[in-house]
């Protein structure tokens, strides 16, 4: 309940025949009610306030200066008195928005501040979204739009709501003109990456964590967290050539060897078996949905240990028992499946996508490999045998000259 004396004063200001002293009056007024109302009352008498100046006695040209001097009050009040003031001026103004946009533009963005101070990141992008960019009464730069929307799409990352994120970044992507703004242009990545990360398009993500890291004008420490987020990702990505590419050029970057994530990248890049040791110390770095359980019940860390641990034996064997790949993968029987046969699953589908050169003899449960290692050895045994075929031809034609000589010889004599 607004406070008798405002009303008082209010009913005074209305009755004044003077548009001109009207405005005077409610200066003056909005001055006396911020220094002299407590911090629990201000929130009720500023919005009565508000309802008078927004009245349909006052016109809107005579309103729009009284509007600039109470969002310079506004600005100054805390973040839980803003919330309540603003949320009912935005409401006040949805039927003169179109007469108010910059004024209503400017109290958005205050109850947004005031939101995102109290930590509500989502009704904050909501205040945001509803101000207005595409009008004849306000122009809005293509920069401009690009600041709003960037900034929307980290209110709704804070909340980890992608699908109403993306929806933004591709308003970006979709503008005619490019980001030419460095630091814009740096947000967008990072939100690229971060959206990408939660969507599990974990190599799309590491590539643009890793051009964060390397952009100019981002600090030592956020460039090393960049860089971090690039190998989590690069190692919860699907097996596979692309993946190896993104692991050896992390892996050459002199920085990695400052990140804690560095052990299990050498040891993917130099495909290398890991430990389950290694993989829970890793596990403990992962955010949330990078550890959550996929349809089938494991986590998108367990899949891609399990592919680099086979591609890993791929480089040791030339074939192996699809028991033994399932105790060498740390697979166990469930369900209707032992371990093997989901040894047998899991590099059955590597093959199919063409992630795992081999092939799988079902009948008697073997997996053959065709790695680059066993075929180069592969090739040498075939060149070996080919050179010794050759030497025992060459060496079975100069016994059979010598013999042949021999004869000859023996006959001429005769």
């Amino acid at each position: 309940m607004p406070s008798q004396k405002i009303v008082s004063a209010l009913a005074e200001i209305e009755s004044s025949a003077s548009s001109q002293n009207k405005l005077q009056l409610y200066n003056d007024l909005l001055s006396e009610t911020v220094s002299a109302s407590p911090e629990p009352q201000l929130a009720d008498d500023l919005i009565y306030y508000l309802d008078s100046v927004l009245s349909e006695d006052l016109s809107i040209v005579a309103a729009r200066p009284i509007l600039d001097s109470f969002i310079y009050t506004l600005r100054k009040l805390s973040s839980e008195t803003q919330i309540k003031i603003a949320q009912h001026a935005v409401n006040l103004l949805q039927s003169r928005s179109a007469s108010v946009e910059e004024q209503d533009a400017q109290i958005r963005e205050i109850l947004a501040d005031a939101y995102e101070a109290e930590e509500e990141y989502i009704a904050a992008a909501k205040a945001l979204q509803g101000i207005h960019i595409d009008s004849s009464q306000r122009l809005v730069s293509d920069s401009a739009k690009v600041k709003l929307w960037i900034r929307i799409v980290r209110l709704y990352l804070e909340e980890d709501d992608t699908t109403s994120a993306e929806a933004f970044l591709n308003k970006i992507k979709n503008l005619p003109s490019k980001i030419e703004d460095h630091e814009l242009k740096l947000h967008f990545r990072l939100s690229q990456a971060r959206i990408q990360d939660a969507r599990r398009r974990f190599l799309d993500a590491s590539q643009e964590y890793f051009a964060v890291s390397l952009a100019a004008g981002v600090d030592e420490s956020d460039r090393l967290q960049a860089l971090a987020a690039a190998i989590r990702c690069a190692v919860l990505a699907p097996a596979g050539p692309q993946r190896s590419r993104t692991l050896a050029t992390l892996y050459k970057d002199d920085r990695a060897t400052s990140v804690e994530e560095f052990a299990i990248l050498e040891k993917m890049f130099l495909d290398r078996l890991l430990t389950p040791e290694e993989v829970a110390a890793f596990a403990q770095r992962l955010a949330p949905h990078q550890l959550a359980q996929t349809a089938d019940g494991t986590t998108v860390l367990d899949k891609a240990v399990v592919e680099h641990n086979l591609v890993a034996a791929s480089k040791l064997y030339e074939n192996i028992k699809t028991d033994a790949l399932g105790a060498i993968l740390g697979l166990q029987a469930s369900g209707d499946l032992t371990a093997g046969e989901k040894a047998e699953a899991y590099a059955a589908r590597m093959v199919e996508q063409g992630r795992l050169s081999g092939s799988i003899d079902q009948i008697d449960g073997i997996i053959y490999f065709e790695s680059s290692t066993t075929a180069t050895r592969r090739h040498i045994r075939q060149w070996d045998a080919g050179v010794q075929g050759l030497s025992e031809g060459v060496e079975r034609v100069a016994t059979n000259i010598a013999e042949g000589h021999l004869n000859s010889t023996v006959q001429t004599a005769h």
